[in-house]
């Protein structure tokens, strides 16, 4: 009842102050979520964005005009083009050498067997590119060379032992041979079309990439970046195997320069143009690490294909021969010859027997032309006379006292049987000459004690003995043990005839000096008298 004493008792406690936990936390929610709903629609009203599961349109299309780089992808394009046409008949060679004699093992008493331990077989890799559907493959000599056993690795990861066909040190060149069914080939440009400029393609297989994996195929692009380089590293090689200087001057170093990256591994791969024809074999790097620096050199695809020839026929390289020593031309021998233009090469010796001294060439000669092909430098006459054949006849144009001449000369076969290296003795001391102010030398008579120390065979003529550093001499690079045959083309017997010689010399001239070493090496010095 509602005046009843229980109605009243209840009344007052609801009417009373007490704390009730459960529904002051309700209340609290109910609160924050009225807040909450009130805050994001006055957000929304305002145009505040909160995070968003909506995911943002992305763009695709183009923000340059097709049309203004349309040059660009299609050069792409091109560069793609070569890469899939050419990579196929790229392979990877692996050379394994045996190791030399095999060390003594550590005394085991846990082992039977006490015999000598055998060391692990050397591998190198390098490339090389299939050029015909019987299986020949071009490549460097350096990778294949000394090699027990090699082995070819192609794109479609199959691999087959290869024999090698036939290899040339003085080109670093080398034809070795797989016998396989479904080989994919290349073709041949010509180097001689190629312009500095230009663009070319670099492919290599390096198979190694030092204990992380294996790298498969490198493409590199790049610009013809000179041509004719001459780096004297073939000849180099050669003499540090022991070759004679006399023979291993017939190293032909001519390269295509670039700048795309070749890398030890790319060795043998092809450089190729953007027709996809091969104009070079990658060959070398210059760098003090034996990594890429800035640029990379290649053989010349004319001068490997007639190399390619002869080691397929006969095994070995039949090649021409001339029978000259030679120096290039430059400003200074130039004006001394009176020569039109700074170009050609300058002989300084002549094969006794040979082609050039029996049919008329002569020392001081300046060839400028063979065939009616200019010649500019030393190495692009080696290789103008290494793409012919012994017995074939050329027209050899020279200047000779101021006046173009023509010669006609048939060429003979090189014999490259290399005589044993000759050592020269230790220097010795001897008493003091005075040094020649004009040519910044000092010459004394050959006797038996500097023949010795020249390493010459005759205690004969007048030998340079010291050089004034930045002296007229030292400037074009001459250096002591020269022995001095002549100078301005008169004979020189001992010390007498070079000072009579000298003080006819007034200063400003331009003095020639005929040079020869131990070996048999001579030079043409032409050296400017110091005003």
């Amino acid at each position: 009842m509602v005046g009843s004493p229980a109605y009243s008792f209840q009344r007052k406690l609801r009417n009373m102050s007490i704390y009730d936990p459960f529904r002051a936390k309700m209340k609290i929610a109910l609160l924050t979520a009225t807040a909450s709903l009130m805050g994001l629609g006055i957000a929304s009203a305002l145009g505040w964005g909160g995070v968003s599961n909506v995911m943002p349109e992305i763009g695709t299309e183009p923000q340059i005009p097709i049309e203004a780089v349309q040059p660009a992808l299609d050069l792409s394009d091109a560069f793609v083009n070569v890469a899939g046409t050419v990579t196929p008949a790229v392979v990877r060679i692996e050379a394994r050498r045996r190791s030399p004699a095999s060390a003594p093992r550590r005394a085991d008493p846990f082992r039977q067997d006490q015999g000598p331990q055998d060391r692990p077989d050397r591998v190198s890799g390098g490339s090389g590119f299939i050029v015909s559907d019987d299986g020949y493959i071009l490549t460097n000599n350096h990778v294949v060379e000394d090699a027990d056993q090699l082995t070819v690795f192609l794109q479609d990861r199959r691999s087959f032992p290869a024999q090698v066909v036939g290899r040339d040190p003085f080109t670093d060149v080398a034809v070795i041979r797989i016998d396989a069914p479904g080989l994919t080939k290349l073709n041949f440009g010509t180097s001689a079309d190629l312009r500095v400029g230009e663009w070319i393609v670099a492919i290599g297989n390096p198979g190694f990439s030092g204990g992380s994996g294996p790298l498969d195929y490198t493409v590199t692009v790049g610009i013809v970046s000179a041509l004719g380089r001459p780096l004297d590293l073939l000849q180099r090689g050669l003499q540090q195997d022991g070759v004679s200087s006399r023979i291993s001057a017939y190293a032909i170093e001519d390269f295509i320069q670039t700048d795309a990256v070749i890398n030890p591994g790319n060795s043998g791969g092809p450089m190729v143009n953007l027709r996809g024809q091969v104009v070079g074999i990658n060959s070398a790097i210059a760098s003090e690490t034996g990594f890429y620096q800035g640029y990379g050199f290649a053989i010349p695809i004319d001068l490997a294909h007639r190399v390619m020839e002869d080691l397929v026929e006969y095994g070995r390289v039949r090649r021409a021969r001339l029978g000259v020593g030679m120096s290039a031309i430059d400003d200074i021998s130039a004006e001394k010859y009176g020569l039109p233009t700074v170009a050609g090469v300058e002989l300084t010796t002549l094969t006794e027997g040979g082609p050039a001294e029996a049919q008329g060439l002569r020392i001081y000669d300046v060839i400028v032309e063979l065939d009616g092909e200019p010649i500019e430098r030393s190495g692009q006459l080696q290789q103008v006379i290494a793409m012919k054949r012994p017995g074939d006849d050329v027209s050899v144009g020279v200047y000779r006292d101021g006046r173009f001449v023509t010669v006609e000369v048939q060429l003979d076969e090189a014999n490259l049987q290399a005589p044993a290296p000759v050592v020269a003795a230790a220097p010795s001391v001897r008493d003091e000459v005075r040094m020649d102010d004009k040519l910044g030398l000092r010459y004394e008579d050959m006797d038996r004690m500097n023949a010795q120390e020249y390493g010459f065979d005759e205690a004969d003529g007048v030998v340079i003995t010291d050089v004034q550093i930045n002296g007229p001499a030292a400037r074009r690079r001459v250096t002591p043990g020269w022995k001095i045959l002549a100078i301005n083309r008169e004979s020189v017997d001992d010390r007498s005839d070079v000072e009579r010689i000298m003080n006819r010399v007034q200063e400003g001239e331009i003095v020639t000096l005929q040079l020869a070493l131990y070996d048999g090496r001579q030079q043409i010095v032409h050296v400017p008298v110091s005003r």
